[in-house]
């Protein structure tokens, strides 16, 4: 007899707990009973409250072998290592935190850095594929030999329909380099988006934010706004790649504009093998590495960076029984420029879409 098929998603809150700092985790495989429920879904949403910890855009995903992955995230821990002297570390600056707070905050922008860098995701789709692998990724999972609560939610659903689009121009400055957080509420951005979703009175959905075709030198993501991070840290990153891996390493090379033309390869090859040094007791083979960073000497940060041009939030049901946006405590929709917009502003293509 066959199977009847249930018209609402199921949507489960898993918990997961980190074996390390940094580990990688395919969902599939670890939770093989959970994903048996979703057996009749066609598709599955994953979403991840954590600023630290999420997934790898599908696409990018299915280009990287299993082994690859790590690989591909070890290369954005090299360029970010631990204890760099971040702004973002200096607890005493921050604003934001009580003393309490700062007895127990994680010093933790390198892991911040890396997962805007990676273009890791708290939100994306898959098809329910039982040989298609899902990996959650974490790079702040253990804090001082404890490890962090980590939740996952899945959401098994049939279709997907667009219910509405609309278009939102955020105001931003005349830096070359910014971030501009689309939750304050100086903008109004936020509220917008909000409202559209409101509106719209959908159960489960998935609101996508993208840049429109025509702009430049700009990215989307999502992470914590805090101010030490996003315009400080973040900042040196653009203008300069290797920034922190060079306070870390001691490396003069870091500044590539100051090393002549004519030993940019012998630069090239002492990032090389300083990395591939780093990565030895991981056994990780530095080719598959050196492909990827070597560019970051010849070119600017942005160009090498796999952040996106586009940012998914998860649209459900609230704690107070309302529906609307879901996003974790620290999570912040982020534009990001490393050049001035043409106007000073730039253009939000926005598509709501229902999970069915």
């Amino acid at each position: 007899m066959p199977q009847q098929r249930t018209s609402q998603p199921l949507d489960l809150t898993l918990e997961l707990v980190p074996k390390a700092r940094f580990d990688v985790v395919e969902l599939r495989s670890h939770f093989a009973a959970e994903h048996e429920a979703f057996a009749q879904y066609p598709n599955c949403l994953y979403w991840s409250s954590h600023t630290t910890a999420g997934f790898l855009d599908r696409s990018l995903a299915a280009r990287l072998s299993p082994n690859g992955i790590p690989s591909y995230l070890e290369a954005f821990r090299t360029i970010f290592p631990e204890g760099a002297g971040y702004e973002h570390d200096r607890l005493e600056r921050r604003d934001d935190l009580c003393p309490e707070q700062r007895a127990v905050e994680p010093r933790n922008a390198d892991s911040h850095l890396a997962f805007i860098a990676g273009g890791l995701r708290p939100c994306v789709t898959h098809p329910n594929r039982p040989d298609e692998s899902v990996f959650f990724v974490d790079l702040d999972g253990v804090v001082e030999g404890r490890p962090r609560r980590r939740l996952t939610r899945l959401i098994g659903f049939h279709n997907e329909r667009v219910v509405g689009t609309t278009r939102i121009e955020v105001p931003v400055s005349t830096h070359p380099i910014d971030s501009i957080n689309l939750k304050d509420k100086r903008l109004g951005v936020y509220e917008q988006l909000s409202e559209f979703v409101t509106k719209a009175g959908i159960g489960k959905g998935r609101l996508r934010i993208m840049l429109d075709p025509a702009e430049r030198h700009s990215a989307l993501t999502i992470n914590e706004f805090e101010t030490l991070l996003m315009r400080h840290d973040l900042a040196e990153v653009l203008r300069n790649p290797m920034r922190f891996f060079a306070e870390k390493a001691g490396h003069a090379w870091a500044n590539p504009r100051a090393v002549p033309a004519k030993t940019l390869g012998y630069a090239k090859y002492d990032f090389v093998r300083v990395l591939n040094k780093s990565l030895d007791t991981l056994g990780l083979r530095g080719s598959i590495v050196e492909r990827l960073l070597a560019r970051t000497l010849a070119v600017p940060a942005a160009r090498f960076f796999r952040m996106r041009r586009s940012v998914s939030l998860l649209v459900s049901e609230r704690p107070d029984g309302t529906n609307g946006l879901i996003e974790g405590t620290y999570q912040s929709p982020i534009l990001v420029q490393w050049a001035r917009a043409q106007r000073q502003t730039r253009l939000l293509d926005v598509t709501l879409s229902e999970l069915r």
